[in-house]
């Protein structure tokens, strides 16, 4: 089991219960799921930049990624409908907890000049989205093997049913949101 899960079962669940005064623990929000996306255009032009892209997904999430097509053609961009143009991961249950462990306490944390995520960047749900402009802060990425620095799409989803239900999951669980 997970260092992360066992601390939200034990610490963040009752502090939860107590905080929106739910009756039974099935009714705190979880996470349910963590996408991970790379969205690459140069890979118009270059397809070896998409598989580049994809080997160092896979070593992020520790799963393969699948590969993401274009669904409307775009001629200002030489972009036809079907065109490999990104990369995504969904990860769930174990590896989802491990890579939320990851990304709080050591890749976030190697960011420059870091003062804590926006807590704004939820979507009305209780789902939160985060953009990373460096997909290097990871310790799985082989900064000599890197040609380009990629930017990197996190959205972790939850069953909370508001915003503040879901900042009140995720800052127990260690996200470090700004003041």
């Amino acid at each position: 089991m997970s260092q992360l899960k066992t601390i939200y079962e034990n610490e963040v669940v009752p502090k939860l219960m107590d905080n929106f005064n739910y009756k039974n623990k099935m009714q705190v929000p979880q996470l349910d799921k963590i996408v991970l996306n790379m969205g690459l255009g140069e890979a118009i032009q270059n397809i070896k930049v998409l598989d580049a892209a994809a080997e160092e997904l896979k070593a992020i999430a520790g799963q393969k990624p699948v590969i993401t097509r274009a669904k409307k053609s775009i001629a200002a961009f030489k972009l036809r409908e079907g065109m490999p143009i990104g990369c995504m991961v969904t990860l769930r249950h174990l590896r989802m907890y491990d890579f939320y462990y990851k990304l709080v306490n050591i890749a976030l944390a190697r960011v420059r000049d870091f003062r804590g995520v926006s807590p704004k960047a939820f979507d009305g749900r209780g789902n939160y989205s985060l953009g990373i402009k460096e997909h290097i802060i990871f310790p799985e990425v082989d900064f000599d093997k890197i040609d380009k620095i990629k930017g990197l799409n996190i959205s972790i989803v939850t069953t909370a049913q508001t915003d503040d239900e879901g900042r009140q999951l995720l800052g127990l669980m260690g996200m470090p949101f700004k003041n």
